[in-house]
C-alpha cells in the first residue's frame, strides 16, 4: 500500500500539509477516528504508533473490543445482471459466489 504505515495490524495514511508544513494521517479501516501528525517522518511514525497504543489502551479501559481493520468482509453493490451472471458462472464452475469474487479480486490486484 502506498503512502501508509503499518503497526500491530493497523494501517495509517500518510499525507502532507504544505500550508502547515506538517505530516499527518489517520488510522484506516476502522470506524473510530484516530489521527496523528509529525514534523518529519520519524515523528509521524512515532505519533502513529503511540496513537495505536493509546487506542488499544482506551479500548481495554472501556472494556471495548478494539476494531480490527479489514476483517475480510465487505458489501458491494453491482448491477443485477452482473450479479446473476456471476452466480451462474460460480455455480457452473462448482464454486461459491464468495470464492469466485475472491479469485477475481486476487487476479485483478496481482
Amino acid at each position: 500500500m502506498r503512502n501508509s504505515m503499518n503497526y500491530k495490524g493497523y494501517y495509517g495514511s500518510v499525507e502532507f500539509s504544505d500550508e502547515d508544513n506538517v505530516f499527518f494521517g489517520r488510522i484506516i479501516g476502522i470506524n473510530d477516528r484516530i489521527t496523528y501528525e509529525g514534523d518529519n517522518v520519524q515523528t509521524l511514525r512515532r505519533d502513529f504508533e503511540e496513537a495505536v497504543e493509546d487506542y488499544l489502551e482506551i479500548c481495554a479501559q472501556m472494556g471495548k473490543e478494539p476494531e480490527k481493520a479489514y476483517k475480510g468482509t465487505f458489501n458491494i453493490r453491482i448491477a443485477p445482471t452482473l450479479h446473476r451472471n456471476l452466480a451462474i458462472f460460480s455455480a457452473s464452475h462448482g464454486k461459491t459466489l464468495n470464492a469466485t469474487v475472491e479469485e477475481a479480486i486476487r487476479e485483478y490486484i496481482n
